[in-house]
């Protein structure tokens, strides 16, 4: 039996080059399945995304998912697409299951951790207050580098990471700390300098962009406060819920959130394509 991918529309391209294209996928040209391909708008034309891949349950179970994938890597080699990825739900095991199998490789979750009505407390001598103007500069320019160092490390070509750290710092943050929505905090520890906390909002949810402690403050518990720090701001906002980013790898921020409560509800993964 053939499984092969049929298109159902155009290629369709952006004014900016993005590249988007919808498939059935099918089986001795039965449909038994969708598929939707589009290159990334973060990375651009040379990153493509499988942002849909289903497969009807009566044929489910059969490879019908392994070949499509295989042959949407194909279609977007023929993009001249050097990477691809794709976003799981972390409650669809068998899709996880299937990623990791065609090697893709974890590169980052979201975790997300309801919130109660009462804000937790942070610990004696340490409070959160506004960053400064004068304390935004400085702060943005280490940020961007240090995020998109965390891009590079993880297979992402310098030119890229770059790119991508100064395009969502301008569209995050276009008037800097007084921007509409996010709050830029520093956390001090009696009287001391000792974190930066950047929270705004995504969907009706509070969301964590960054959690900082100083290099010479690390190891003390601080990592700790900034998140109570970042759930109190958020209970006082009314949002339900908190989110924020994990990088695969960063073991103590990950053992962080988890002792906090936060689990992890989707996987992003990517594949070099060769």
């Amino acid at each position: 039996m053939t499984t092969t991918l049929r298109p159902t529309e155009p290629l369709r391209r952006a004014a900016d080059g993005a590249l988007s294209r919808h498939y059935q996928v099918c089986v001795n040209g039965r449909p038994v399945g969708t598929v939707h391909l589009a290159t990334s708008p973060a990375f651009g034309e040379s990153v493509a995304q499988i942002l849909d891949l289903s497969i009807e349950e009566p044929d489910r179970r059969r490879g019908r998912g392994t070949v499509a994938a295989l042959a949407a890597e194909e279609v977007v080699r023929g993009w001249g697409c050097r990477r691809v990825e794709v976003s799981v739900p972390a409650a669809a095991e068998a899709a996880l299951r299937l990623a990791k199998t065609l090697g893709y490789v974890v590169r980052n979750r979201r975790m997300e951790k309801p919130l109660g009505p009462t804000a937790p407390e942070l610990p004696a001598g340490s409070r959160g207050r506004p960053m400064t103007p004068e304390e935004f500069g400085p702060w943005q320019e280490q940020d961007k580098e240090s995020y998109a160092q965390s891009w590079i490390e993880r297979g992402v070509p310098e030119v890229e990471a770059r790119a991508k750290a100064e395009q969502d710092h301008t569209l995050a943050l276009p008037d800097g700390p007084a921007t509409q929505g996010m709050d830029l905090s520093v956390l001090e520890h009696e009287g001391e300098l000792v974190g930066v906390l950047w929270t705004g909002s995504r969907d009706g949810k509070a969301f964590v962009f960054k959690v900082e402690t100083d290099v010479n403050h690390r190891g003390r518990g601080h990592g700790r406060t900034l998140m109570l720090l970042a759930e109190a701001q958020s209970v006082a906002a009314g949002r339900p819920a908190i989110q924020l980013n994990v990088f695969a790898g960063n073991t103590p921020a990950e053992r962080l959130y988890e002792s906090l409560g936060y689990e992890t509800i989707t996987y992003h993964l990517y594949k070099d394509l060769l």
